[in-house]
């Protein structure tokens, strides 16, 4: 089943691997992990399809939820937790699902991704419903776990979206899009915790990141919807709002403080001279879109 796989193949680049010096190999890892970029580009158009998908499901309820077995079950888990700490989101917008369970984030079970009667289980375990974005992610292409979760949730009414590291597979009628992402052999035979799991961690960062600043997420660069926590954040919070005000360091903690923590609230309550109870009130209004309550801002 596997054997025309590009995964599976081995890479001619490294076939006498073994008998290199330490830079050698480094080297040459650094020479192939070049490529992926140019490989994840030629996807961009994919990628584009799935964040609009991700942006009208969180408008209306829904979220987007990876599903996956291994390595691209953990790179799925990875990303949807950083959303809540970097975006202030709410923490059932993204979220990840991993064929064997919590222990299979720690310890690998290889024997987990031949269950596909387990993917409906779990999918229907976190809530799974109809308008959510279901993302399967499988280097292979041919992991029966992420295959049984997306047949499930196009059968329930998903966007379903597969992302993969090798050609289409035949039966695609289950996806509203494929991201086939061609990155060649892996160095080691078969490795797809090397390029293709780097491939994946780029896309999902740029399907998560884009879908988060079109939700009115960030104010330019800058983490304007972070909520302090620690005191890093805190630091980071009360520099952003004296960047954007004419305020000092010590004015914009004390602002910060009054904000109950929100740097979004900080910022409105000193550009539009209000309290906190209307701050909170005009973002609601633009949906959280800063640039809509302040204007531009040079900075």
């Amino acid at each position: 089943m596997c054997s025309g796989l590009i995964t599976e193949k081995q890479n001619p680049h490294s076939m006498d691997i073994d008998k290199l010096s330490t830079s050698e190999i480094l080297e040459l890892i650094n020479k192939e992990d070049s490529l992926i970029s140019t490989a994840v580009q030629k996807v961009l158009p994919e990628v584009e399809k799935v964040v609009e998908f991700a942006i009208t499901a969180l408008k209306n309820s829904n979220r987007i939820i990876y599903i996956g077995a291994g390595t691209s079950g953990r790179l799925g888990i990875l990303d949807a937790s950083e959303i809540p700490p970097t975006f202030s989101a709410p923490r059932e917008w993204f979220t990840g699902v991993i064929a064997g369970g919590t222990e299979a984030v720690f310890r690998s079970i290889e024997s987990a991704e031949d269950k596909p009667q387990d993917a409906k289980r779990d999918l229907n375990n976190i809530g799974i419903k109809k308008g959510d974005v279901l993302i399967g992610i499988a280097s292979s292409s041919t992991t029966p776990y992420v295959i049984a979760g997306l047949k499930y949730g196009k059968q329930i009414g998903c966007r379903t979206i597969f992302l993969i590291c090798n050609p289409i597979p035949v039966e695609s009628e289950n996806f509203d899009v494929i991201i086939s992402v061609d990155v060649g052999p892996e160095i080691i035979t078969g490795s797809t915790r090397m390029k293709a799991g780097t491939a994946t961690k780029l896309i999902l960062n740029m399907i998560s990141t884009t879908t988060m600043v079109k939700m009115g997420k960030v104010y330019g660069n800058l983490m304007v919807d972070l909520k302090v926590v620690n005191e890093k954040l805190r630091d980071r919070g009360t520099r952003i709002i004296e960047k954007l005000t004419d305020l000092n360091y010590k004015e914009a903690g004390s602002v910060l403080k009054g904000s109950g923590g929100s740097v979004k609230t900080a910022l409105v309550m000193v550009k539009e001279a209000c309290s906190k109870a209307k701050a909170e009130e005009l973002i609601n209004r633009y949906d959280g879109n800063l640039r809509q309550i302040i204007g531009d801002i040079s900075f």
